[in-house]
């Protein structure tokens, strides 16, 4: 083989990593952003990463596209590995026309996608992008369609994470929004379907592009993303920490690691964490933090619906998705957001054969016109639909309250709980005793000489003979009654003894589930 042959290879393929040029990676740094390149190699395991299509070119003569070098075609595709594990990547390249994407751009993305389905590896993408290239008109659009097709084939077997990392606008936003899991960088990176100048144009609204779809309206107010990063090293740690929570496809579990944490550890501190009056509040995450190994706690969507939270930890090195109530938030009430938090998180964990956690205190649905005018009924839906259709194992531990249908909607004993654990103080009823008490004894205590007295004498003979977890458990809703300090360990039993669990759903082309 001649020299000149092999030089010419060296030569092209130092052009193509040199993306847009020295200019253009230079403004990307001042932005406070890295390069394709830079993102893959960080997240990758040193020199696992191996790139294809890398000499792919568009195909455009519209507007004097035939003259414009597109190195690498404006996106870096290929494999490595995160932590020893095969996952594949894309990264756009801001530096290379904007990171535009046309026709050979989305044939790179979509074989990508392609090839992380049938290895069966997770796969991310890495979204950094002024949207479709204008000058390759319907064909650009048609890449986004074979990226959202692709996207939902995958949907359920292989975990997809997109990183926004820089602006992701139009049509564009939808490829994230049909993933698992949305990143988004503070500051840097923005979303929206139309921008600040449109919406001036049509609305006659002013708003700024971060205000519109910056990383804290997109995680504490739509909903839409789940993770914030204050920077990019920072938001590649973190994605690197939730694919270790994660198996690589549907059709296995997550890694197992080794507990360092005693799995009989008792923890005394949970005898005494309960307020005495039921009305007060209490941080739910010290609850989380008490059980799980080491107090590692990965939060999902900590920004939005606080009401409700939901993370990954391990229990004896093992996965678990916890979704729990929080009281010092709206008294842990459940309403359209937390609903569909929680409902997409449900749905996630059983579709990647992770076991799920309920800490339960839920006092009911948030009550309000807004609520019920917002489809409260079809939003708490999701969760009964989600909870109901799931085949991973489930333990409940009912930490205080737990009132009518807001218990059925975190996973009665009815909906699917393999085991129900309560604390002695539980208080397992259809609604509260104020209300109750009021319903029940109403007659009663409107015929008393001293009708507040009778009032507060009939809440406490409902608290007394309802409000416990003894009647629950009784009827077998409640598997068991336990001492707050030993639940670390009954959980770890718990899940041990469910690892086996195999149950199966009426076979049918898919459910209507309540959107």
């Amino acid at each position: 083989m001649s020299i000149d042959k092999i030089n010419d290879l060296h030569s092209r393929l130092e052009t193509i990593q040199a993306g847009g040029g020295e200019k253009r990676i230079e403004k990307q740094h001042k932005s406070g952003k890295m390069t394709a390149r830079e993102r893959i190699n960080m997240l990758m395991d040193e020199s696992s990463f191996v790139e294809i299509d890398a000499f792919m070119k568009h195909r455009c003569t519209e507007f004097g596209m035939e003259k414009e070098e597109t190195p690498a075609e404006g996106v870096v595709t290929g494999y490595g590995t995160v932590d020893g594990r095969l996952v594949y990547v894309y990264a756009q390249d801001f530096t290379v026309n904007g990171g535009s994407l046309g026709e050979m751009h989305a044939k790179k993305i979509c074989k990508v996608l392609d090839l992380a389905l049938k290895m069966g590896a997770p796969v991310v993408g890495i979204n950094d992008s002024g949207g479709a290239r204008i000058q390759e008109g319907v064909d650009a659009l048609s890449g986004y369609g074979q990226i959202f097709f692709r996207n939902t084939m995958a949907s359920g077997v292989i975990p997809q994470i997109s990183v926004i990392m820089g602006p992701c606008a139009g049509g564009a936003v939808y490829s994230p929004a049909l993933t698992d899991f949305i990143f988004m960088v503070d500051k840097t990176s923005q979303m929206f379907i139309t921008g600040p100048q449109v919406i001036k144009a049509v609305t006659g609204e002013e708003v700024t592009a971060e205000a519109l779809g910056g990383g804290m309206t997109h995680n504490s107010t739509s909903g839409v993303a789940h993770f914030l990063s204050q920077n990019e090293e920072a938001c590649i740690a973190e994605i690197k920490k939730l694919l270790s929570f994660l198996p690589s496809n549907n059709m296995e579990t997550a890694p197992i690691f080794d507990c360092q944490d005693d799995m009989n550890r008792l923890v005394e501190d949970l005898n005494t964490i309960i307020p005495e009056s039921s009305n007060k509040a209490y941080d739910m995450k010290d609850i989380i933090s008490n059980l799980v190994d080491n107090g590692d706690f990965f939060e999902v969507q900590p920004y939005f619906a606080q009401n409700i939270i939901t993370g990954f930890a391990r229990l004896n090195g093992a996965s678990v998705g916890i979704i729990a109530n929080q009281p010092k938030v709206l008294a842990g009430c459940l309403d359209i957001n937390a609903s569909d938090k929680a409902g997409r998180f449900i749905r996630t964990c059983d579709a990647f054969n992770v076991p799920i956690l309920n800490l339960i205190d839920v006092p009911g649905f948030l009550p309000g016109t807004n609520q019920e005018y917002g489809g409260i009924i079809r939003h708490g839906a999701k969760m009964l639909y989600a909870y109901s259709e799931a085949t991973v194992p489930i333990v409940n531990v009912i930490t205080r309250k737990a009132y009518g249908g807001a218990y059925l909607a975190m996973c009665s004993k009815d909906l699917g709980a393999d085991m129900v654990f309560a604390w002695p103080q539980a208080e397992i009823a259809v609604m509260g005793p104020d209300g109750a008490a009021n319903i029940i004894f109403k007659r009663d205590i409107e015929n008393a000489e001293n009708p507040a007295a009778a009032r507060a004498e009939k809440i406490q003979d409902y608290k007394d003979r309802f409000a416990t977890p003894y009647i629950a458990a009784s009827r077998g809703y409640v598997d068991d009654v336990i001492e707050p300090s030993t639940t670390r360990q009954r959980l770890i039993s718990a899940f041990d003894m469910l690892s086996s669990k195999r149950e199966t759903r009426p076979s049918k082309k898919h459910g209507n589930l309540p959107v």
